[in-house]
């Protein structure tokens, strides 16, 4: 008995996540094509067609997207239009592109957060500097650029009115600066069956400077009942989106125990990369099964887990060199991730480890002691 032709999916973006999206895929015999700005990028020689073009020209887009029977993305940041004209057309395009226009500009998420109920930090809508400065008694305050702002950039806190003169001058917005005891993140999946599930919450520690983050450790150590609240509201944020995909779902635990949602990603996301050797299935593997419209994939953790981000060490530009690997490569449940990334700069993604460890506070100890060990340098 022969089975039906495979579908192709076409993925908006070659980084990491779309590497690792590919590895899942491999599996499967799922074919890949990948669109990505750089001629380098690290999908280029694993997906089963590269194309080099911007993801944020209309004409690049669609003509990529003929090729395709379902399209995706790996980053936010691309031209909806296009993909809006594919969906028109027939394509099945997932996450659905309204809901991409919505996500890249944070404005937009924050008041569909107001208007749908789902609890949120407080924000004032600013157009530019002057009203930020105009605003000043709203401070302690993030400042968030509208649109534009990615990986730590275009966010900044203005604690005092001496901090005003760094105000984002463009459309953006002051958001109250939440004491919080926790960040924690949970992952959400549906297909377009509307089968729907939750990913265990994790816990997110961030590099001070970077505003990356730098450890993450599953499963959070938070009350059962703000486990059950988290998971939850990321339920009911991928609801009432309507949206099918993986979504990545940010959010506060304040000191009284209340849940607060930061931003979401509708894609695979920094806070799942632990999911590949902790979890029964992935988050790529689960992104893959949400878009195909396939059967989700159990999302339970098998064992405590933490990540830690491989980012290039501060002072280092060029070709990269690994310190520490053998070392790592020598201590139990200790996986390994490189990006293919060639060269390194401060502070960007090249890696991650996934660390397994049965005693929670052990595996604290042991992913301060992995990522003093490997260092990026040039």
């Amino acid at each position: 008995m022969k089975s039906a032709k495979s579908s192709i999916l076409g993925v908006l973006g070659g980084g990491q996540l779309g590497r690792m999206l590919i590895q899942s895929a491999i599996n499967y015999n799922q074919d890949i094509h990948i669109l990505d700005p750089d001629p380098q990028a690290p999908c280029k020689d694993l997906a089963q067609k590269f194309t080099c073009g911007s993801l944020k020209d209309f004409d690049t887009v669609y003509a990529f997207g003929q090729d395709c029977d379902v399209i995706t993305v790996e980053i936010e940041s691309v031209n909806t239009d296009a993909l809006a004209k594919l969906e028109s057309e027939g394509k099945q395009v997932f996450p659905q592109p309204h809901i991409l226009k919505l996500i890249q500009d944070k404005r937009e998420q924050k008041q569909f957060y107001q208007k749908n109920g789902i609890p949120t930090a407080e924000f004032i809508l600013t157009e530019n500097k002057a009203e930020v400065i105009k605003n000043k008694g709203f401070l302690p305050a993030v400042n968030k650029l509208g649109k534009e702002g990615y990986d730590g950039r275009g966010v900044q806190i203005l604690r005092s009115e001496s901090d005003l003169d760094q105000a984002f001058d463009a459309p953006g917005l002051l958001e109250k600066l939440i004491d919080f005891d926790k960040e924690i993140a949970v992952t959400v999946a549906r297909n377009k069956n509307g089968d729907l599930i939750a990913y265990p919450a994790v816990e997110c520690a961030f590099h001070p400077t970077a505003n990356l983050v730098e450890f993450l450790f599953a499963p959070a150590e938070i009350a059962d009942s703000v486990e059950k609240k988290a998971q939850g509201i990321a339920k009911e944020v991928i609801l009432k989106l309507d949206m099918v995909g993986i979504l990545a779902v940010e959010m506060f635990v304040t000191k009284s125990g209340d849940v607060l949602v930061n931003e979401i990603a509708p894609r695979p996301h920094n806070s799942g990369h632990h999911t590949i050797e902790a979890n029964f299935t992935s988050q790529f593997e689960q992104h893959l099964r949400s878009v195909m419209n396939w059967p989700l994939g159990n999302p339970d953790l098998r064992c405590p887990a933490a990540m830690i981000n491989l980012l290039g060490e501060d002072g280092f530009t060029g070709e990269a060199i690994v310190e520490g690997q053998e070392d790592a490569l020598a201590e139990k449940g200790v996986y390994i991730h490189l990006y293919g990334k060639k060269l390194t700069k401060p502070f960007r993604k090249m890696g991650h480890v996934t660390l397994l460890d049965e005693d929670i506070e052990q595996l604290k100890v042991r992913a301060q002691r992995i990522k003093d060990l490997i260092k990026i340098k040039a």
